[in-house]
Order: C-alpha cells, then structure tokens, then sequence
C-alpha cells in the first residue's frame, strides 16, 4: 500500500470511512481525558474528518496530517474557512485559525514538526494500514512526539482473512503489543457494529467489533 493507492480512493470519491457526523466516541470520551483547553491535538491520517472541527470547538488546537491535497481543501471548502497555506519542509500546510492540516506524508514529519502536540486522536489511521506499516506508524509516532500523554484511539476487530482491508482488523493484544510500551491502555466502549455494516456481513464476516482506547503516558 502506498500514496498512489490513497490519493485514488480520493480522487473516485471512494471514502466510506468518511463520517458525515462528528463521532460520538469522540464526543463521549473526549472531555474524560481531562486536558487543559488550549491543548494542540495530532490527528494523523485526518482526511477531512468533521471532528477536526469539533476539537476546535471544545477549545483546543489541532494538527491534523493528510497525504491528500483534495481532502484538504475539500475540509476548508465544506466548513466554510479560509486557509492560509504555506510550505514547511516537505508539507503543504494549511491554516484557519486554531486549525492547522499539514499535507504531506505523515513518515516525514519530525520532532520539531509536532514538538506542541501533546494529545493524540486516532480514528482512522491505525486501522488505515496494513501490519507492517502499523508498526512503522507506532515506531514513528513515538519518536517524534515523546511529549504526547493522552489520548483516544479507535480500532476496529473482525476476522481479517474474510474481508481484506483497509480498514484492517486490530485486535486487542495487537493494540496493546504495539502502544503498551509507551501508554496504559485502557478499554472506555467496545460494540459490535455488524449489523450497521452490510457491507462486512455480506462477505460473511461474523463480528465487527469496535474499541475506544483511552491512551496515558506511563
């Protein structure tokens, strides 16, 4: 899997993991974390998430990263906003107010890239990416951004070998493998959401669970 693969997805508009409404996990678990308001956010492999805005709107900051351009701009378009864009290193960044998109590859960002972040918010990276890139993204995300303690992260689990991905099955032990070094890991809601996913149903898959981490710095 590599960019080409996702900047198709977006360019024939093929982005079903694209929520039209801001998500309720996120709105549930997001004011337990206790931050301070004025908190800078990283939000990798954001797309055009509406809930980019909705972090806003509770008081904090974001970066969020994105390979595409079009989802991007399409983020400022829907919501109305003006961005300011320059080019930071390898990133096109754009800028409204207390949001910032960074467009580029999120393997090329740096410490110092991130150096303010100290909250992580992950919907649909993990999941986004096969195994080996998983363990990339931890590895990477680590090593730039030691300073984040809290955060929330979303997977989703299902039998892998009857649906290919994206978005990839994460079990649990395979979360808790891959984070537990660096944050307590514990478990806010688990669903199983099958019967809101035909499509997943229709390729036989029996479970479909989703899980909301609660992610501290140890």
């Amino acid at each position: 899997m590599d960019s080409t693969f996702w900047h198709d997805r977006w360019a024939r508009n093929q982005i079903g993991f694209h929520l039209p409404e801001v998500n309720p996990y996120l709105q549930r678990h997001w004011p337990g974390l206790g931050l301070a308001s004025g908190a800078r956010v990283l939000v990798p492999l954001c797309g055009k998430s509406l809930d980019l805005l909705w972090l806003v709107q509770q008081g904090y900051r974001v970066l969020g990263v994105e390979l595409s351009q079009k989802a991007v701009e399409e983020f400022f378009q829907e919501q109305h906003l003006t961005a300011q864009v320059s080019q930071r290193g390898d990133f096109k960044v754009y800028q409204a107010d207390a949001i910032e998109l960074w467009c580029g590859d999120f393997f090329q960002l740096s410490g110092a890239d991130v150096a303010g972040c100290t909250a992580l918010y992950d919907r649909a990276a993990l999941i986004a990416l096969p195994p080996p890139m998983r363990e990339r993204y931890v590895a990477h995300l680590q090593a730039i951004a030691p300073q984040v303690q809290d955060g929330l992260l979303i997977s989703l689990d299902y039998e892998q070998a009857l649906k290919a991905g994206p978005p990839f099955a994460v079990s649990d032990d395979e979360v808790r493998g891959l984070l537990g070094v660096h944050w307590r890991l514990s478990v806010l809601e688990q669903r199983d959401i099958l019967a809101e996913s035909p499509k997943f149903a229709q390729e036989g898959v029996a479970r479909l669970e989703e899980r909301v981490y609660q992610l501290t710095g140890r």
